[in-house]
């Protein structure tokens, strides 16, 4: 079982990507190298990073899964190149892909926007959707609790679940 006692600030991030339309799969295609790259480039904070999970093949959705040391460091990649460069282009025109995020913080915040994606997946299938509003820091922000003293201290097994 993981120890997270050196990680309070722990921030996962999910990330998706569903093809909609044919030339969506050259979009899909592009972006592998480039947010390969980006992960192996170890920005500050990233701990840990996992490409091509496949959630599906029909229609074909793929994602990742990156594990940042704190938000503030999330934060700052996204606002850096080429991330900040991607979503720009990605809001003008999506190149036949639909773009998904959901990010878990340690403190228990959680947040995702969903841009595109014409089928519910994650939160977008179980809860109601609303408009998005402020950064992604100050949305995340406004339900991470800044006490963790709820959280227990330790993180082992309950000895009565022990062989």
């Amino acid at each position: 079982m993981p120890d997270f006692s050196n990680h309070p600030d722990l921030v996962v991030i999910y990330l998706g990507m569903k093809v909609r339309a044919l030339y969506g799969l050259k979009t899909l295609i592009g972006f592998g190298a480039p947010i390969e790259k980006a992960g192996a480039g170890r920005p500050d904070g990233l701990l840990h990073y996992e490409n091509n999970i496949i959630f599906s093949l029909r229609p074909l959705h793929v994602g990742m899964r990156w594990y940042w040391r704190d938000m503030d460091s999330l934060v700052a990649w996204s606002r850096s190149e080429p991330h900040r460069q991607w979503w720009a282009d990605f809001l003008k025109d999506t190149r036949g892909v639909g773009i998904w995020h959901e990010t878990y913080h340690m403190r228990g915040g959680m947040e995702a926007i969903y841009n595109d994606v014409q089928t519910p997946v994650g939160f977008s299938a179980f809860l109601p959707m609303q408009e998005a509003r402020g950064s992604l820091a100050s949305r995340h922000r406004l339900h991470a609790a800044s006490d963790l003293g709820a959280l227990p201290s330790e993180n082992r097994p309950d000895a009565a679940a022990l062989p």
